[in-house]
């Protein structure tokens, strides 16, 4: 049996889970036995009870038949009365029974008076205004009588206070499994915490805790982490070192290439220049999203400031939106990578490109658009990776690169938490490019 139409009405986080764990059951089983304490026990016994107290009731009504005044009728019973615990006296012609309404708890009221009114057919009124006193009005030949008894002879004396004991004693219960319930997911939630935050590119304090099983996975966090740190570290080493060392045979044979004459010069320039390109290139990529630590920024400031500097660079960008206010803890100098790669591939395969900010309580979206040929939607997941060029279908004569712009746009969106998105600008027909962030 599917249980699918059942999830999105089920809570997300762990603890609201383990909270509705831990209190269905206790709801369940008070549910189950206050009902059957209700029907196996309270009724059984208040039937019994009832049907004791009808029989009184019926001698002392039997025993007035007879009489032929109030007064003689109340002093043929008043043995039977002292003997019983019982009061009567008829009402004046000019009184009428007050019936009180029963407590809004006496949840056993209703069967006491049905049971009555089925075995005393001459019943005109019952009054159970406490647990202390029920009184009974029966119409007679000599007029309505009205008996006073103890109104714990029909049925248990406060018979919810079983119902109110076990609801006080469960809250207490729960209320303790709560806070031991807390402290046992507490190493879960930092755990998840600074796993979050390593996904974002940060890096905190982190110690393992609580039960066996979530020390070891808190364990196995941190070796995952050293060794993706390792592994970050040691890439960078190299990138950067193999296009440290290429810049030396690259300025030489700048140098050698200015002693040539210049037509035959050109060409190895152009060479060369390609070469100075790549290994920039290079360079920028090792860096990738590390450079820097996180800080706590004004997004809409920072994106202001990159689009000036890419119109004082001459490029063509303008901010046209900027939606939502807030702070975001990112890396300056790598997203300010990622951002001025998007402009730079928008104004070199377009003519111009729109930047917008969005921001609200869960993500920021950095989006750039421009208006050339755009990027096929097949070949999108292939555009953002390493190496690859797609010049054919980004309009090659409009400058060409290494294959590594989407891909340090991308790095950078992920060392935060966050993915970059390709798809269609609507408004102006080329590429639109998200950078969307966890906040």
């Amino acid at each position: 049996m599917s249980t699918h139409w059942l999830k999105p009405y089920m809570p997300r986080s762990l603890y609201a889970r383990a909270a509705l764990i831990l209190v269905l059951p206790v709801i369940v089983l008070l549910l189950v036995v206050g009902v059957a304490f209700l029907q196996k026990h309270l009724e059984d016994v208040t039937d019994q009870m009832t049907r004791a107290a009808s029989r009184e009731v019926m001698l002392i009504t039997t025993m007035m038949e007879g009489a032929e005044t109030q007064h003689q009728a109340l002093a043929e019973v008043r043995p039977d009365l002292l003997a019983l615990e019982m009061q009567a006296r008829f009402l004046p012609a000019n009184e009428t029974p007050k019936i009180d309404r029963p407590r809004w708890y006496d949840f056993i009221a209703p069967q006491v008076e049905a049971e009555l009114r089925a075995r005393l057919p001459e019943l005109s009124a019952v009054a159970l205004p406490s647990s202390r006193e029920a009184r009974l009005y029966l119409d007679t030949h000599l007029g309505v009588l009205e008996l006073t008894f103890d109104r714990r002879r029909l049925s248990p004396a406060a018979p919810h206070q079983l119902i109110v004991t076990m609801l006080f004693f469960a809250i207490i219960m729960t209320s303790i499994s709560f806070l031991y319930m807390r402290n046992q997911l507490r190493p879960i939630t930092r755990l998840a915490n600074a796993a979050q935050a390593f996904g974002r590119g940060r890096s905190v304090p982190y110690t393992p805790g609580g039960a066996i099983e979530v020390r070891a996975a808190g364990n196995a966090f941190l070796d995952m982490r050293s060794r993706i740190e390792r592994q970050i570290e040691q890439r960078t080493l190299m990138l950067s070192g193999v296009s440290h060392d290429l810049r030396t045979p690259l300025t030489r044979l700048k140098l050698g290439l200015a002693m040539l004459p210049e037509d035959e010069a050109r060409p190895l320039l152009q060479d060369v220049k390609e070469m100075q390109s790549l290994v920039d290139a290079f360079l920028e990529f090792s860096r990738g999203a590390s450079e820097g630590s996180p800080e706590e920024i004004n997004p809409a400031e920072f994106v202001r400031q990159i689009v000036d500097d890419a119109n004082r660079a001459g490029h063509r960008a303008e901010l046209v939106t900027v939606e939502g206010e807030g702070t975001a803890m990112l890396r300056p100098m790598a997203v300010r990578r990622a951002i001025e790669n998007l402009i730079g591939n928008a104004v070199r395969y377009g003519s111009r490109a729109e930047v917008s900010l969005s921001l609200n309580a869960k993500s920021m979206r950095i989006r750039v658009e421009d208006d050339g040929p755009g990027i096929p939607a097949e070949q999108r997941t292939e555009a953002v990776k390493a190496f690859t060029r797609l010049d054919p279908a980004r309009n090659q004569n409009q400058g060409s690169g290494v294959g590594l712009g989407l891909a340090i746009v991308a790095d950078v969106a992920r060392a935060h938490g966050g993915t970059l998105r390709l798809a269609k600008s609507e408004r102006l027909g080329g590429l639109c490019a998200d950078i969307i962030i966890g906040r």
